[in-house]
């Protein structure tokens, strides 16, 4: 099973890396969520990570708060994006909703169009969540034609547990099917993600807490 670890400085990406991560989210301040990591913080992550053949997926996120973007902090995105591809990631995280909670598809294709032209995978993040539930298909199959590899999501509010969100779990990965990669993440731990994986038949989870190392 492939962890990806949620972090936030280059320690814990290394820790993470050699208790067995297989992929690297990285962001700055978690507390927030997670925003935007620095140049520095990607360049030195990414070599290091691409020496043990382990992924880095940068998180492009301006501000904590909504997913609602205004054109200045969109333009952040812009240039967040090119930032992370010249420091060599290997894939971008993003969401853009609309004031009532849709996908804002303008924003997003834009962002999506310049990550797959630089070369990067994009990962749709925890702002599918936000998408009222039976709007959920309908994103997702946008998403899919779109080009977007992934979606990372709770299947519900951080505010249940992994456990209890797990039927809509699996009713996301049933309208998914072959065509794009389901990422459960959110209060999946060290603990509790061979159930999680078992329960839900996957090959993959995310997490802060995923990977157990010596400072956890």
């Amino acid at each position: 099973m492939l962890k990806e670890a949620c972090v936030e400085d280059f320690a814990s990406a290394a820790q993470m890396i050699a208790a067995g991560a297989g992929r690297i989210e990285l962001n700055s301040d978690l507390s927030t969520g997670g925003t935007t990591p620095s140049f520095g913080l990607i360049k030195k992550t990414v070599d290091y990570a691409h020496h043990h053949n382990v992924p880095v997926v940068v998180m492009i996120r301006p501000r904590g708060g909504n997913f609602v973007y205004d054109e200045a902090e969109l333009a952040i995105m812009v240039s967040d994006i090119q930032v992370a591809s010249l420091a060599g990631a290997d894939a971008v995280t993003f969401g853009c909703l609309t004031k009532d909670c849709q996908l804002n598809q303008l924003q997003m294709k834009r962002l999506i169009n310049l990550s797959r032209n630089l070369g990067l995978e994009v990962v749709m993040h925890m702002a599918f969540d936000a998408i009222p539930a039976a709007d959920q298909q309908a994103a997702l199959n946008w998403l899919v034609t779109s080009g977007v590899c992934r979606i990372l999501t709770h299947g519900g509010s951080l505010d249940q547990p992994i456990l209890a969100t797990i039927p809509h779990l699996k009713k996301i990965m049933e309208w998914a099917g072959q065509r794009i990669a389901i990422l459960p993440g959110g209060g999946i731990t060290a603990t509790n993600c061979a159930t999680i994986a078992n329960r839900l038949n996957v090959e993959q989870l995310h997490g802060t807490r995923l990977v157990a190392t010596k400072k956890a």
